[in-house]
């Protein structure tokens, strides 16, 4: 098995600190970092798969087939960020500001978003949702709406109290 870091089990058990511990201990340790790598791996691609079903199935009920799944990220970030110009966009979707560039002149040309000239500064643009904009963001906020319903369906009140503490622990910023 390869991991995201370009290791292979092999290359991660070589990289194991092996001085004070014991073979028997290392190995043991090594393996059960394997087993919950594996599982958190596969649950991951689970959660993610679900999200992006959901995400499908609203764009497709709300007949919006001609806009991608990045397509309508870029909206949620513009709505989120409240009106950003291209540098915040590209910092938030740690991108490169060309190739922002590339992705929201799509959008412009399909009427999703609109620029605005800066007030303070003439050579800078903010980003604004057009009312179709706006209601794809809607839709994909449903989406996740939905998924947030399956989680509350499934999960009791100290397991989802639980779930919200560990994602804050993962996703805060630092």
């Amino acid at each position: 098995m390869l991991f995201g870091n370009g290791l292979t089990q092999k290359d991660m058990y070589k990289e194991l600190p092996l001085e004070g511990f014991g073979e028997a201990v290392c190995l043991l340790e090594y393996t059960n970092y394997i087993c919950h790598m594996e599982k958190l791996v596969e649950a991951i691609s689970k959660l993610s798969r679900e999200i992006g079903h959901k995400e499908e199935a609203a764009k497709d009920q709300f007949d919006f087939k001609e806009l991608t799944l990045t397509q309508m990220n870029y909206l949620e970030t513009i709505s989120q960020l409240g009106n950003p110009n291209l540098t915040e966009l590209a910092i938030e979707m740690q991108l490169t500001k060309p190739t922002v560039k590339v992705a929201v002149d799509k959008l412009i040309e399909k009427d999703f978003i609109f620029r605005v000239k800066s007030d303070e500064d003439r050579r800078s643009a903010h980003f604004h949702l057009t009312v179709k904009g706006k209601l794809i963001n809607h839709t994909h906020d449903f989406a996740h709406k939905q998924m947030a319903e399956l989680i509350l369906q499934k999960l009791d009140a100290t397991e989802v109290g639980l779930l919200e503490m560990l994602l804050e622990k993962i996703f805060h910023k630092q």
